[in-house]
């Protein structure tokens, strides 16, 4: 089991046990919207982000991105970094039937689904193997002239690369950038589009 130097924040306690049985971390849960309301919570996690940064991994769902945009409003951007697990349809066993948009949770994702999630988003890694970090440099003037913003066809080509890169359709053009930067060269993300649909015009 890989021990992660961040604390990372979840929704709920389903969550933070699937997280447990693949990383030796700190995890803490912001109670679905109780977090809201919550300011020694809030506070707790402002601290915890100074003394050892966060990871912000909700579910991918409208519910999750909510909760992830609160956090990103009341927590130093410097000193989080976001995970994602990627849209796949279907139910956790515990529950009855699945989520009003049909997409498992992180409590429902497999481990290795879990880990790959954290190591894209950048983890700290204290056994020795830290994620690699490429240096960043991919920006939305980017994406605008690679057609993936701000052009006819544009939603459907970036919605075909995060198709590609195995994120959940929600994603915000700012979170994608963060990933990608997190993830790939300039040279590697090039490359990934040029094998994207061609935009009509």
């Amino acid at each position: 089991m890989r021990r992660i130097k961040e604390v990372i924040v979840v929704e709920g306690r389903y969550d933070k046990n699937a997280l447990l049985q693949v990383v030796d971390a700190t995890v803490l849960e912001t109670a679905g919207f109780g977090v809201f309301n919550d300011r020694q919570k809030q506070k707790l996690l402002r601290s915890l982000a100074e003394k050892r940064g966060l990871i912000v991994l909700t579910d991918p769902d409208g519910a999750g991105f909510v909760i992830r945009n609160f956090l990103r409003s009341c927590l130093d951007p410097r000193l989080v970094k976001h995970a994602y697990v990627p849209d796949i349809a279907g139910k956790e066993r515990r529950k009855a039937h699945a989520s009003k948009e049909g997409k498992l949770g992180v409590e429902g994702m497999r481990p290795a689904v879990l880990l790959a999630a954290l190591e894209r988003a950048g983890a700290t890694f204290e056994d020795g193997e830290e994620a690699s970090l490429p240096t960043p440099g991919m920006t939305k003037a980017d994406l605008y002239a690679l057609g993936l913003s701000g052009q006819p066809g544009s939603r459907e080509k970036r919605a075909a690369l995060i198709a590609a890169l195995d994120l959940p359709e929600r994603i915000t053009a700012d979170a994608l950038l963060e990933v990608v930067n997190a993830t790939m060269t300039r040279e590697e993300f090039f490359s990934l589009c040029k094998a994207l649909p061609r935009n009509e015009t």
